[in-house]
């Protein structure tokens, strides 16, 4: 009976491969709910797994060729929901550290307890926009104007040169500033400049 399971599974996988809509449905359907329990172990959260859930079967689709029915497909596929996983924890680890350096950066700019609360504001907003750059260019601003290192440290830490450091700053510079300029944030514009002055 696990031979006649088997080769069903192989016969799908192999349909899947082909582009087979009908074979990817009962593959969702055969494996969804364990993925799903699965991820909500890590998570915690029926919405990101939910969301990690879309993304694995998006890219099973996606990536239907590269499949192999010969190789266990249920260790494939948990593999990638779990990597998605991990994916989403460093993500959500790298928004925290960005968000509590921002916060440390308006808090040393303020003195009094109802202006960190409203330091807590503008830093909210601070790491939207800064979350709005290109990946490259963020992590150049962050280096240089959050964490304070020289043009020189970060052209060694990323292999880029420092006219291509300034060339980011600029441009991230001229973001931000047209981003707050956009939201009419009078007071934040003026921790934008302490920090784009630094």
């Amino acid at each position: 009976m696990a031979a006649l399971v088997s080769l069903e599974e192989k016969e799908l996988l192999t349909q899947l491969k082909q582009g087979d809509q009908a074979a990817f449905e009962i593959i969702y359907d055969r494996y969804s709910e364990r993925i799903f329990q699965n991820t909500l172990r890590l998570t915690r959260s029926r919405e990101i797994s939910e969301e990690l859930l879309q993304e694995a079967f998006y890219r099973i689709w996606d990536k239907r060729a590269q499949i192999d029915p010969d190789k266990p497909f249920k260790a494939y596929l948990f593999r990638i929901a779990e990597n998605l996983a991990y994916d989403h924890f460093r993500k959500v680890a790298k928004d925290r550290r960005l968000s509590e350096k921002l916060l440390q950066t308006a808090a040393d700019c303020y003195e009094h307890i109802d202006d960190l609360i409203e330091a807590k504001e503008y830093n909210e907003l601070l790491t939207a926009a800064i979350n709005g750059l290109p990946e490259r260019r963020r992590e150049v601003f962050i280096l240089c104007k959050l964490d304070g290192k020289s043009y020189h440290e970060v052209s060694k830490m990323l292999g880029i040169s420092e006219a291509t450091i300034n060339d980011h700053i600029v441009k991230a510079t001229r973001f931000l500033k047209e981003y707050f300029n956009r939201s009419s944030q009078a007071a934040f514009t003026l921790l934008l400049v302490y920090l784009l002055g630094q």
